[in-house]
């Protein structure tokens, strides 16, 4: 974000040694009375007016319950604010989904974060979680997207799904869902589908660039889904690719690189995430 030209408060939910896909990690885990004490602080100085709010992984139900309080008092300031929530949930491996956070803290997402939320990124196992639909074919995460909509969100973005794309087996399936009111009220939708290849390969922090990608993406192209999408899957390849081919070189010939080896070149990619080369399209549906 910073890359992008953003000004940003950073306030870390964890304070970890490194992130949790290595074998050991150390460090503390904020909790809400703290956050509520730093934005004290920003409150008492003025300086909580904020164009954007950006919130992704989360372990503890108060917090997010803290986020959601704080967000709707960030509205009252500047009702312009743009609310971009990556609700980290879980995932699916080999077809079975599970999650890797408290399951309370769904309702608390599902109930409170996601209605107060102008963007979201979940990835498919996540976007049924919210719903409690599950998506078998494009059609389906269509109308996830829809249910979606209808609980608050404007843009509803499904950031990877295992649905059949047309490229084939190697390519990963995201939807996209944008929905603004035109000023004579109609409701307008674009929604936009993006086949992007797969890395073999398990990689920490992918949803994390999605999300902060995609609310500067969206900032320059407010009104253009399929641009903003198809800059930032793009620079998640360029990101990926770097790093894979990166952490295959370091690991050596047949080798499985590591979690060390395998953590995104971000520092390196400094140029394509500042002017990512377009080589993801999307399609418009």
């Amino acid at each position: 974000l910073q890359v992008l030209g953003f000004e940003v408060d950073t306030v870390n939910s964890v304070q970890f040694s490194n992130h949790t896909g290595y074998d050991h990690w150390k460090g503390q885990v904020l909790n809400s009375d703290e956050l509520h004490e730093l934005y004290e602080g920003l409150k008492l100085n003025k300086v909580n007016r904020y164009d954007y709010v950006l919130t992704g992984y989360t372990r503890d139900t108060s917090f997010l319950a803290m986020v959601v309080d704080i967000v709707q008092e960030l509205k009252q300031q500047n009702s312009n604010l743009v609310y971009v929530c990556d609700p980290v949930m879980g995932d699916k491996w080999n077809g079975e989904g599970s999650m890797y956070v408290p399951k309370d803290l769904l309702p608390v997402y599902r109930d409170k974060v996601v209605p107060v939320a102008d963007i979201i990124t979940p990835n498919q196992f996540e976007a049924e979680l919210l719903t409690g639909r599950k998506i078998h074919t494009e059609k389906e995460a269509l109308e996830v997207m829809d249910m979606l909509h209808a609980m608050g969100p404007e843009t509803v973005v499904i950031t990877s799904s295992d649905l059949q794309a047309s490229l084939g087996n190697d390519y990963l399936i995201a939807l996209g869902s944008h929905r603004k009111t035109e000023a004579d009220g109609t409701k307008m939708t674009q929604r936009i589908r993006v086949e992007s290849p797969k890395v073999d390969a398990v990689f920490v922090g992918t949803g994390d660039l999605f999300a902060a990608m995609l609310l500067a993406w969206t900032h320059k192209h407010p009104n253009n889904l399929k641009v903003a999408c198809e800059k930032t899957v793009s620079a998640m390849q360029h990101v990926l690719q770097r790093t894979i081919k990166s952490a295959k070189a370091q690991a050596g010939e047949g080798n499985k690189p590591n979690s060390a080896q395998l953590e995104l070149r971000m520092v390196q990619s400094k140029k394509d995430i500042e002017n990512p080369e377009i080589i993801v399209k999307a399609t418009v549906l």
